[in-house]
Formats: structure tokens, sequence, C-alpha cells
């Protein structure tokens, strides 16, 4: 997997939170309950990362899981009608996102969790279906990771030693 570290410090970010959940973990005294949020991070512009915080509340909880969310940024390819280059098929875990590109005026067709992800990252056209699991970390980590394995046109030339107009056509 490329993954290409992003000083997010130069980037304007947005942050959504996708999904907040009590969780509780059982000790000598009794249970003691927590909470986790799952954070999906952005510039509108082609970066993207999501993160997992977990505290006692659910504001510190928010906190942490955007500070991890920007930790994990990365960089999506984007054609010119901003939609993504090529058809893929993301999978993390039992969850698959099936990505597909869209033309000028289609917008966004994506589930919940998929939808954050899509937004933050700036594209404007696409349509998305998720297959498998439908646990929200697993769609959106899932998510994240067919768009990171995207590759522009200019990228497969180069590896294939052709010209972009070979391969495009």
């Amino acid at each position: 997997m490329k993954r290409t570290i992003i000083d997010a410090s130069q980037l304007e970010l947005n942050d959504k939170v996708v999904a907040i959940k009590r969780v509780s973990k059982t000790v000598k005294g009794g249970r003691t309950m927590r909470f986790s949020a799952l954070v999906v991070v952005g510039d509108g512009n082609g970066h993207v990362g999501a993160g997992l915080g977990k505290a006692g509340e659910v504001p510190e909880a928010i906190r942490k899981g955007k500070e991890a969310a920007m930790k994990n940024l990365v960089e999506i390819p984007m054609d010119e009608n901003k939609s993504i280059p090529h058809d893929f098929l993301g999978e993390f875990g039992s969850a698959s996102v099936l990505i597909k590109r869209a033309p000028e005026g289609t917008g966004i067709i994506a589930g919940g969790p998929v939808r954050s992800v899509v937004e933050l990252a700036g594209i404007k056209n696409i349509r998305t279906k998720s297959l498998g699991s439908n646990n929200k970390t697993n769609v959106v980590l899932a998510t994240i990771e067919g768009l990171t394995k995207l590759k522009t046109p200019e990228e497969v030339a180069k590896n294939r030693g052709k010209s972009v107009e070979d391969v495009v056509c």
C-alpha cells in the first residue's frame, strides 16, 4: 500500500464524527464505561484520513479520534470532473466497498460512512455500494483502502513503459 506521509499542519482540515459507541470493560469492582469515537478528517482537495479515539468522555474521545485521523492522512487521485480515475473494490476485514467513477453531474451516491469519507476527500461525482459487513469502522477503512490503491493514468503508463494516450484509450 502506498501511504505517503502528509503534513497535516499545512492543510485546512474539516472533521466529521461518523460513530460514537459506548464501550465497557468488566473489572473487579464492576463495569467501567468509556466512549469510542470514529472520526474522519479531510481537506476537500484529495486528502482524507480516519481515526479512532477512546476516552471517558465523548468530547475527549472525539479529540483523540481527530488527532489519530490527522496522523493517518492519505492522498487520493482524482480526475478533471472530481471523480476517481477507475472503478475499484476496497476491502478491510469482512467489509467491502465497491467504488465506481461517475460522469459530471451525478453527485455522491453513497451510504453514511462511505459518504463521510468521499465528501471530505473532495470527490463530487461517484457511485458506491457497501458490500459484506456494515460495521462503520470497517466500512470507513475499506473505503480509504480502496481510494489509496487507485492509480492515475500517468502512473499506469509509467509502469507499463507506454504513453498516457496508449493506456487511456
